[in-house]
């Protein structure tokens, strides 16, 4: 996604000034958390998840699903809410997702591994990339 086409902009001081060292860490420089060491990989309240950037909504709770992957897992995104492109470092070819508001990194999809969810796909995220807003309704 072009930087042009973002809704949200921000300079890297900026980001600074509003993401811990950590967020900004994964968010704006495509890092990961450790897995299992998230808030939200076993956490199962109903409501929204946001990015933690710009507080755009991007999962709703009734598509979150264990995995078993040590991060939050989703099957789908609200529609509109991300986007994707190829990602080929460390040697493999994955598809990076990120917030289509802000272009904060949220973390990778990963197709056809069986899981019974409706799509197919697991959304494999970073927790320190979103924020829950419980009993939010989104429809």
């Amino acid at each position: 996604m072009s930087s042009n086409s973002l809704k949200v902009k921000k300079s890297e001081q900026e980001w600074r000034a509003v993401l811990n060292p950590a967020q900004f860490a994964v968010l704006r420089e495509k890092a990961t958390e450790k897995s299992g060491s998230g808030t939200y990989d076993k956490f199962s309240e109903k409501g929204i998840y946001r990015c933690a950037a710009c507080s755009q909504p991007i999962y709703k709770s009734t598509t979150k699903f264990n995995s078993g992957c040590g991060w939050p897992a989703f099957y789908e995104a609200i529609p509109g809410a991300i986007t994707s492109h190829t990602d080929k470092s460390y040697g493999m070819e994955r598809i990076e997702i990120s917030c289509s508001s802000c272009g904060g990194h949220l973390g990778h999809v990963f197709k056809g591994e069986g899981f019974s969810t409706p799509t197919d796909e697991r959304h494999c995220v970073n927790s320190i990339s979103l924020k829950f807003e419980p009993n939010a309704n989104f429809d």
